[in-house]
Formats: C-alpha cells, sequence, structure tokens
C-alpha cells in the first residue's frame, strides 16, 4: 500500500466558473462546478493517478484488498465519504439534505452531512447557512409567495473559514468562492429556491426534513496545538467524520491506523508525503491525496495546510 491519488472527476454546472486553472492544469471546457477527487458513488468512481495501481477504480480496490485498504471497522461496509472541490461564479439553489432514515426510506440512499471549507473567497463571497426568524409554517408560506431571501441567514466568509452542514440545515454556496466539501457519500439535494433559474424543486420534501433549530457555526475558531514543525487541531467533529486541520512548516510524521482510512486534502502550499520503500507522493493547494488503513509510516513534509478526515 501507499499514499494514493485520484484523477479529477468533472462536472459543469449553470453556476460553475474557472477558478480552479489558479492551481490547477487539467480543467477540461466550460464552467467547471464541481471536482469529485475521492468517490466511490454511482454518480462518481474515483480511478487511480498514480503507483502500481494507476488506473484501478476506487471500488475494485476494495473488492481485492478489503480492510487492508479501508480499515476493519469499514471493511464490507458502504464507503462512507466523499470529497469535492466546488467553485462558484453563480449562487448554488438554496437547498437541504435529508437524514439517513429519511434518506434510506424515500430514496434509498444514505443521507448527507457535510463540511465546508473556504479555500478561497472573492471580496463580499457569502453562504447562506439556516434561516432566520421563522418556522416551518412561515417558512413554507414565504416560498409560496416567492419571498424565500427574506428568511434566509446570509454570511460574508473568507478564506480559512469552515462550516459543519447538518442534514436539516438550509444552505447555498454563493457567487466567489471555491470551496472544498468533505461529505457523505450521497447525492441527494433537495432545492427549496432557484433564483428563477428553470430548474425542478423538491419543496415537499425540503419541508419534511429542514430542522429550524439548527444554526450556522464557523467552526474554524477552534484552536490549533502547536508542535515542533507543524500545528494541528480537531477543526469540528460529527457522528459521520471528524476533520482535522494541520498547518505544516517543516514535516509531521505520522502513522496509519489498521481500523480506519485518511484521507489528506491540501488547501494550500505545497509539500511531499513520504513512506519508506515507497515513491513520494506530491501534494499541492487542491488535492486530495487517500492513506490505506495498512500504510504504516508517513511523514508529509513541506510548507502547505491540509485537513485530515476520517470516520
Amino acid at each position: 500500500m501507499y499514499p494514493i491519488k485520484f484523477e479529477n472527476l468533472y462536472y459543469k454546472k449553470i453556476w460553475g466558473g474557472r477558478d480552479l486553472e489558479s492551481f490547477r492544469e487539467n480543467l477540461p471546457e466550460g464552467d467547471i462546478g464541481e471536482s469529485w477527487d475521492i468517490a466511490c458513488h454511482d454518480n462518481g468512481m474515483s480511478i487511480v493517478a498514480n503507483g502500481e495501481f494507476k488506473g484501478k477504480t476506487f471500488k475494485e480496490l476494495i473488492s481485492e484488498y478489503g480492510e487492508k485498504f479501508v480499515g476493519k471497522t469499514l471493511a464490507n461496509k458502504e464507503f462512507p465519504l466523499l470529497v469535492k472541490l466546488i467553485n462558484s461564479k453563480d449562487r448554488l439553489s438554496v437547498q437541504v439534505h435529508p437524514n439517513d432514515e429519511y434518506a434510506k426510506r424515500v430514496e434509498n440512499s444514505l443521507g448527507k452531512t457535510e463540511a465546508w471549507y473556504v479555500i478561497d473567497a472573492k471580496p463580499n463571497a457569502s453562504l447562506i447557512v439556516g434561516t432566520k426568524n421563522c418556522d416551518r409554517s412561515i417558512f413554507e408560506k414565504a416560498i409560496r409567495e416567492n419571498n424565500t431571501e427574506s428568511y434566509l441567514n446570509k454570511i460574508d466568509i473568507k478564506k480559512g473559514d469552515c462550516f459543519l452542514i447538518k442534514s436539516g440545515l438550509v444552505h447555498a454556496i454563493c457567487e466567489g468562492a471555491i470551496i472544498a466539501e468533505i461529505q457523505q457519500s450521497s447525492d441527494i439535494t433537495y432545492r427549496i429556491y432557484d433564483y428563477g433559474r428553470p430548474r425542478e424543486l423538491h419543496i415537499e420534501k425540503s419541508l419534511d426534513v429542514i430542522d429550524f433549530n439548527l444554526n450556522a457555526i464557523n467552526e474554524s475558531k477552534n484552536r490549533l496545538d502547536k508542535f515542533e514543525g507543524y500545528e494541528k487541531g480537531v477543526l469540528c467533529t460529527s457522528e459521520y467524520f471528524t476533520i482535522e486541520k494541520y498547518i505544516i512548516n517543516k514535516s509531521v510524521t505520522e502513522s496509519s491506523d489498521i481500523n480506519k482510512f485518511f484521507i489528506f486534502t491540501c488547501v494550500d502550499g505545497e509539500g511531499y508525503i513520504k513512506c519508506k520503500g515507497k515513491e513520494d507522493v506530491y501534494i499541492k493547494k487542491g488535492d486530495s491525496i487517500f492513506i490505506p488503513a495498512s500504510l504504516g509510516e508517513y511523514i508529509i513534509e513541506g510548507t502547505l495546510t491540509v485537513l485530515k478526515s476520517y470516520v
């Protein structure tokens, strides 16, 4: 086993843009809204881009290597996470995701809790996170009367901000941002409002699953502990995943966990992930690298900021 990098799976979106070109050289033509970088889903399957497994799919690696790849606690289970980058030239729809129970019953899918980390934000960039001054009846009336925006909680954002978007929380990414999204492996979205664009809305399902008690919490204010050569700390946590943040100015040495995989997503800078007897894996802003459960000791070296995601 070795640190694995996958090919970028690009998706054109009506709200997409070209900002990923600031650190990517392989963008296809068109307005690119999403890059799925760690994915094992029917709507997107990662393909290995480096090393001896090059060309194999994520599903093939799970089938062939099982717990050595994903860990003892996740072997024989549906792969739980999906990591993507989002670029918004225009506003995404105002939307909400169901929890596991509702998604399984209605969509035969996992629910969707996700976390957003702001990699880059243009001046006046913003997000919608949650509702304000309303309950279900008020919000439903506002939707029917095309007054939805009056009850949306809009917040300004900057590079480094992080928000945990739990299932049931109304949300939207507005124009001018590049977001790293770590989420449950689900592609279920219920649109509430779409700024007049002629796309399908899912009003009844949305009202079924919205939790009006959920609020916006900026997770980036959590403290990082200082060590020799790096800083690290828990950025956000939920029942579905934990995300730690590392600011590395020299190096950090760690070991894999036989019970679970790790995913490192670089949100700034560049460096290398090194393992004894293996080829060094270059990692730069925008890259995500998969650390198999049986990898062993590894070193991350360079000047970079990374997010470490795991179940």
